[in-house]
């Protein structure tokens, strides 16, 4: 076997087990740095041995055994941490773990630990990347453009706080299972949003974030195959992700949906979506929960990605989609999409009169210029659409779209 080919095997084996083996060691051994280093420990091991002496016949096994070995030696060299008996207990104690939740998954209770709501959310954020997504602290702090000081100091203080405050190390009861969900996806779509569209940075699209974020919506899903809201996000996050390519020109300009070429999409990813779409419509007309948020969302993207051309696209059902949202997450921003797609409906007038609206709680996103300086330039009025675009572009901290904004501003006439 190459060295390459080795290479490629622990690779693929990272992306696999990483997640298993932290979750695991933490159940057995209750404590999250233990679990994590040891982990890390192993892989270092294979990378070091494997090219020599070959891939193992069943190399998620070695990974195991070598981790959970490592963890046992650091717990004995810390011998002012644990009595004998623990150490000898943690060696030769294999009994399965009590029940701790609705769902038997060491990964699932990981999860539920890294995004509990006694953490701040960039901690939750960064502790999840670092110990489900197994992603280097210096990555994840590249990642969200913060020094790696600060990303480590992060994940160490959210450690430290699981371990201080007691959170119990399990899936939430089946009765507080829905409410805890909703942190754990909220968490997964930041990640995601923060790779589909740069806050700042000099890279528009951050490929590593897509990715990982999409990869633990599959974890989840795996998890909890029953869950609508899981089902949701996926679809949603594999629906704008199969746009990947057509979102950015090759000068570096953002291309919006309307003037993408749909046909370098990715049917693949947009096939899988509809399909998690339609078993949720059948789950709900069969007696099921109504949608939440994330399967509205899914939705509305469908609908927009699911015609040849922008022309036909069904504005009065997405309007009627964002109505659906705004019942369940009234918020700003959600009543800001939903009134670019009134504008559609009913006319550019009757979408800037709603959006003008919320001028008081979003006049510091740039998305709220943007929208209004599209309509005005729609109604004429271009001294007003010229200011609008300008304020949009100061406010905008994404490259790709201080590119197309500054060409539509420039484009105005008069």
């Amino acid at each position: 076997m190459t060295g390459s080919t080795v290479e490629q095997a622990i690779t693929r084996l990272h992306q696999e087990e990483w997640a298993r083996l932290v979750a695991g060691l933490a159940r057995r051994f209750g404590d999250l740095d233990v679990a994590e280093e040891a982990t890390a420990e192993a892989f270092v091991a294979a990378a070091e041995r494997w090219p020599r002496e070959g891939v193992p016949p069943n190399p998620g096994g070695w990974l195991a055994t070598t981790a959970s070995r490592k963890a046992i030696d650091r717990l004995r060299r810390e011998s002012q941490r644990d009595a004998k008996q623990r150490e000898a207990r943690m060696v030769y104690d294999d009994t399965p773990p009590e029940p701790t939740g609705p769902v038997e998954d060491d990964r699932l209770r990981l999860i539920f630990t890294c995004c509990h709501p006694a953490l701040a959310i960039q901690a939750r954020v960064g502790l999840t990347l670092r110990l489900l997504g197994g992603l280097t602290v210096a990555e994840i702090a590249r990642a969200f453009l913060v020094q790696e000081a600060t990303m480590a100091r992060r994940i160490t203080r959210a450690k430290a706080k699981i371990r201080a405050a007691g959170i119990p190390y399990r899936v939430p009861s089946a009765g507080d299972l829905r409410e805890r969900i909703a942190g754990v996806l909220a968490v997964v779509y930041l990640v995601f949003n923060e790779g589909y569209l740069a806050g700042a940075g000099s890279e528009p699209v951050r490929v590593d974030l897509t990715d990982e974020a999409i990869r633990l919506g599959r974890l989840l899903r795996t998890l909890l195959p029953e869950h609508g809201e899981v089902a949701g996000l996926l679809a949603l996050m594999l629906f704008i992700d199969a746009r990947r390519t057509a979102r950015v020109s090759r000068t570096g300009e953002l291309v919006t949906l309307e003037e993408q070429d749909r046909g370098a999409w990715d049917r693949t990813l947009l096939a899988e979506g509809n399909a998690l779409l339609r078993e949720r419509v059948e789950a709900v007309a069969a007696g099921g929960d109504p949608p939440g948020r994330y399967q509205l969302l899914a939705a509305i993207n469908a609908v927009h990605t699911g015609v040849p051309s922008a022309r036909d696209t069904d504005w009065s059902t997405i309007a009627a989609l964002y109505g659906r949202l705004v019942l369940l997450d009234p918020s700003p921003i959600v009543r800001l999409n939903r009134a670019v797609a009134v504008a559609e409906v009913d006319g550019p007038g009757v979408g800037l009169a709603e959006i003008d609206r919320l001028a008081g709680v979003l006049d510091g996103y740039h998305a709220f210029h943007a929208a209004r300086a599209d309509l005005l330039r729609r109604l004429g009025r271009g001294g007003e659409s010229r200011a609008a675009y300008d304020r949009a572009i100061g406010l905008a901290g994404n490259s790709a779209e201080r590119a197309y904004l500054t060409r539509r501003r420039d484009q105005l006439v008069g």
